[in-house]
């Protein structure tokens, strides 16, 4: 079965994925027709390749602001998105987009070490604040989020764009519906061979090493799959390249779940080696299979699966990149205008670096 442009944007629209999208009548603008105006913090990889493009691209929102430490960056990017330039902020002036009517919500695309900062600031400016992953560097960071948000009343949500993707709900409907029979087992991992000087080898500003940055797809993926919590973590890390890369986080995190049903998970994330250019995960049922490989990517997910019927699957995604931040942004703003809680708030977050946290203590890694 191969699935065309058409039939890729009807999983959207499918009930018995609606759960975690907005309501068919759910209003996704104010009454008066007004988009709701982002401001993005942090002018990197993702923020300019792949969610301005995406908040372009969307009927619910428009980039209203921006901030950046580099001027000139800034005034080329506001070119681009009809951004004034009284709309252009530092860090040192970011608390003034408290008097900015045109902001509703802030994008924070920023280290992860600088989170927790930018979300609590943007609360205290009453600015609704979509944080990317992972949520923070400590758990108490991540409750300090929390706390910032629910005092002021925005709303506050993780960018787990993978939650929000027709293809992962498919996948999520599929388990559901017993159409693989029981899940026994899960395998996945996510992983690249980092290059010297990231930023994410220096521990103070990620946190950690893969297990932070692309091994939390795997962890979440697990548990949104399941729709289970893990029961029980067993953990290794290790260093094989000893590089001068790796003196501060680890290169390599390998872990087991067993969840409260008895199914079992065993995922890997690396900085040292090649996962398949865009992660993986294959679920084992009683009746059948399915898996996407790759399974993390910004574009070219796919979806295969020989269900207990007999039917087997083939689910490319034919969409193109800020496709899915796009979904992502518009499910935000639906939240924002009809006062929803996000699927994948702040506790959601704070979930996975609860788990991250034991998988670093059980592999002999001081925990967050």
């Amino acid at each position: 079965m191969k699935l065309t442009r058409r039939d890729f944007s009807r999983l959207g629209a499918l009930a018995a994925l609606s759960t975690a999208l907005p309501e068919s009548n759910a209003q996704t603008q104010e009454p008066s027709g007004r988009k709701l105006g982002w401001c993005i913090v942090g002018l990197g990889r993702i923020s300019m390749g792949h969610f301005m493009p995406g908040v372009a691209d969307s009927q619910t929102g428009k980039l209203t602001a921006l901030v950046s430490g580099h001027r000139e960056k800034a005034e080329k990017q506001a070119a681009m998105y009809n951004v004034p330039s009284p709309s252009i902020y530092g860090y040192d002036n970011f608390d003034e987009i408290a008097a900015d009517k045109a902001i509703d919500a802030v994008y924070i695309a920023l280290p992860n070490s600088m989170h927790a900062e930018y979300t609590i600031r943007a609360a205290k400016a009453h600015k609704h604040v979509l944080c990317e992953k992972p949520m923070a560097t400590s758990l108490a960071d991540c409750r300090a989020m929390i706390e910032a948000c629910q005092k002021h009343h925005v709303k506050l949500m993780i960018a787990y764009r993978c939650q929000y993707h027709p293809l992962h709900l498919k996948a999520m409907d599929l388990i559901r519906s017993g159409a693989i029979g029981q899940v026994q087992t899960i395998e996945s991992g996510f992983g690249f061979n980092i290059a010297p000087g990231e930023w994410r080898l220096n521990k103070k500003m990620a946190g950690g090493g893969p297990l932070v940055d692309v091994g939390i797809y795997s962890l979440n993926a697990c548990r949104y799959l399941t729709g289970e919590e893990p029961a029980q973590i067993k953990a290794f890390a290790s260093v094989i390249d000893h590089d001068g890369r790796f003196t501060q986080v680890e290169e390599n995190d390998a872990w087991t779940m067993q969840f409260a049903s008895g199914i079992l998970a065993s995922c890997a994330t690396t900085y040292g080696g090649d996962t398949g250019g865009g992660g993986f995960f294959k679920v084992h049922g009683s009746k059948g299979w399915l898996g996407m490989e790759p399974a993390f990517p910004y574009q070219g997910m796919h979806l295969t699966a020989r269900l207990a019927d007999g039917t087997t699957l083939d689910l490319p995604d034919p969409e193109h990149d800020p496709a899915q931040f796009t979904i992502q942004a518009d499910y935000f703003a639906d939240c924002v205008w009809n006062n929803r809680e996000p699927k994948t708030d702040g506790q959601e977050g704070l979930r996975d670096m609860t788990y991250i946290s034991q998988i670093y203590e059980s592999a002999g890694l001081k925990p967050l």
